[in-house]
């Protein structure tokens, strides 16, 4: 085991709460390890401040799994902390059957993410920690699920960051090309093996639901619309017509797939095409929409990023206001967590200025609760979704 030693005055962040220690908060180690080696920490005047794991390549050296002198490395921790997530969870959602069962650092256990797909698990690995401990979190995970399959969705950059590789990997059983899930009464197919994320965007689900007061009667564009999951949505909720744009063929393929299962097909009309250029074309065919839902992949995936992602937000979110009609409303989303919520409003309304629109802020959301939010871990909450309302005259 390793015993890391850090600076003067770098502690004051763990102790609030936080599980991350930064290369250079460092100032010694003693012992030797490798990626992902157990490591005990210590303030610079030898104050224990707790257990994790240390990766000399990554600038988040130490990931903190324990305040305490307890054991990380059995199968027993794991399971103890699955469990108590899980039933957390089962508080939240009873008798659901698809949901995030865990959420890295806002369940205590960072590197790891694990959705619940009914009787199959994708999950990620992210750090050489989390996947040097595999064969310890995985049989607490077919003791708690008992799962027909499971899937390492390790096909994500940030392992990278880590000295990792990016693939897909079925660690257990036999994954099937689609399974099916069910959300608030909608039926989705999802792909395990090749979807975005873990194959659904469960961190929306409760957001889906803002569509259900202010869909009835209305004409509804959706962009990057994926699965289809937002303009299927509104449809239920009594929507008489659905745009939806997606560059993505196979997203688009699927989304009309999801349209069928429910009934939707005659409602919902999918475009493949680039959402950017797809809006100035509706604009200059005069078309106007009741409701839009703007909820785009993450622009800025790093913080050398993030100038030309404002641009992209600020652009989209312009086109999309120039297409509302009078008391319209624009349902607008982030995923990227270097855009924070006040940097976001801030867009927003430039975007309004520059549209010759006069937006009224109507409410802001978040993620999902199965994604929890630790207030000592801003990086936990990443999603920002807001309801803006255009005034009743166009400029």
């Amino acid at each position: 085991m390793l015993t890391i030693k850090l600076g003067r005055g770098a502690d004051k962040r763990i102790r609030n709460g936080h599980p991350w220690i930064f290369s250079n908060e460092i100032s010694r180690i003693d012992g030797e390890g490798t990626a992902g080696s157990t490591s005990d920490i210590y303030s610079a005047g030898g104050d224990y401040l707790g257990r994790g794991y240390h990766n000399p390549s990554s600038l988040i050296a130490v990931r903190l799994l324990t305040r305490n002198r307890e054991d990380i490395d059995t199968a027993t921790f794991y399971r103890e902390r699955i469990t108590r997530a899980v039933q957390y969870r089962q508080t939240l959602y009873p008798g659901v059957e698809t949901f995030r069962a865990v959420y890295g650092e806002g369940d205590f256990l960072p590197g790891l993410v694990v959705d619940k797909y009914g009787d199959y698990l994708s999950l990620q690995l992210l750090t050489a920690g989390i996947e040097a401990r595999k064969e310890l979190i995985i049989p607490a995970l077919h003791y708690l699920f008992a799962p027909k399959g499971i899937v390492a969705r390790n096909d994500v950059a940030v392992r990278g960051l880590e000295g990792l590789t990016m693939q897909t990997e079925v660690l257990y059983g036999d994954i099937p090309d689609q399974v099916e899930i069910e959300e608030h009464g909608l039926r989705f197919g999802v792909s395990l093996l090749t979807g975005q994320k873990t194959g659904h965007f469960l961190d929306q689900k409760e957001n889906h639901l803002l569509l259900k007061e202010i869909s009835v009667g209305k004409e509804v564009l959706d962009c990057f619309s994926y699965s289809g999951s937002w303009g299927i949505h509104a449809a239920a909720y009594g929507a008489t017509s659905v745009t939806a744009i997606d560059s993505s063929e196979k997203a688009v393929s699927l989304g009309k797939e999801n349209a069928a299962r429910n009934g939707f097909s005659s409602i919902i009309r999918f475009e493949t095409g680039d959402a950017f250029e797809r809006l100035r074309g509706l604009k200059s065919e005069g078309r106007r929409f009741d409701l839009i839902v703007l909820d785009p992949p993450a622009f800025i995936k790093s913080r050398k990023l993030i100038q030309e992602g404002l641009k992209g937000y600020l652009t989209i979110n312009r086109r999309c206001m120039e297409l509302l009609n009078p008391g319209g409303r624009l349902l607008t989303c982030s995923c990227s967590h270097h855009l924070d919520r006040g940097m976001f409003q801030e867009l927003l309304l430039k975007a309004a200025v520059q549209s010759g629109r006069e937006m009224r802020l109507l409410g802001i959301h978040s993620q999902s609760p199965d994604h929890p939010v630790l207030l000592a871990v801003p990086e936990t909450e990443y999603l920002k979704c807001f309801i803006l309302q255009a005034s009743d005259f166009v400029q």
